[in-house]
């Protein structure tokens, strides 16, 4: 049975040069209408939760959260994704220092243009701005993580950096921390604090 974790990888070997997946049949099949290209799992992780609290099935209305693997490959997926390939209406989340790719990117799909929104530093900086460095650090804590936060916090190399800027450093510290904690600051979250960026994402799939 089709579903969207097959149409993702589909559209990612396409984007990566092979065009004899089966990405058309599979939009196709679950009448997928737009992509919302982010850059890594934890970004999707991010974009998912808010979803769910929301009582939204995005695969179910025909939305695939594609991350990329990087914000250097925007342009290949959304050649993949517009009008010379499937389609669709491309959007996407990215940090500040990717606008100018996701931008030129989703311009080069004209009318299918979808929006793009960016977070003012990258979307772990919105949320410990949204939550509050005391919430996000309990968050943390509470998660398993106290330890080696308190002793990240500790280091030298630290003490000259603000509060916010040590949450944001610890939580790109270890692979999967991001793309766990993505999803659990998200869910800490008050339904109107949701970061802008996030928020206007779901607004427009």
């Amino acid at each position: 049975m089709a579903d969207m974790g097959a149409f993702r990888a589909a559209v990612t070997a396409w984007a990566a040069g092979d065009p004899s997946t089966p990405a058309r049949e599979l939009a196709d099949a679950l009448d997928v209408r737009t992509a919302a290209l982010v850059e890594g799992p934890s970004d999707a992780a991010a974009v998912a939760a808010p979803a769910a609290r929301r009582g939204r099935d995005l695969a179910a209305e025909g939305v695939c959260v594609l991350p990329m693997g990087g914000a250097m490959s925007v342009g290949r997926f959304v050649r993949v994704l517009g009008p010379a390939g499937l389609d669709l209406r491309p959007t996407g989340l990215c940090d500040e220092a990717e606008r100018p790719y996701y931008a030129r990117a989703l311009d080069g799909a004209g009318p299918v243009r979808h929006g793009l929104f960016v977070c003012a530093a990258d979307l772990e900086d919105e949320l410990i701005r949204a939550l509050g460095v005391a919430r996000v650090a309990e968050v943390v804590r509470a998660g398993g993580d106290r330890r080696p936060l308190d002793t990240f916090l500790r280091q030298p190399a630290q003490r000259d950096r603000t509060a916010r800027q040590r949450l944001r450093r610890f939580l790109g510290t270890r692979k999967g921390r991001k793309i766990r904690y993505g999803r659990v600051l998200v869910e800490a979250l008050d339904a109107d604090r949701v970061p802008a960026p996030l928020d206007g994402l779901l607004a427009a799939l």
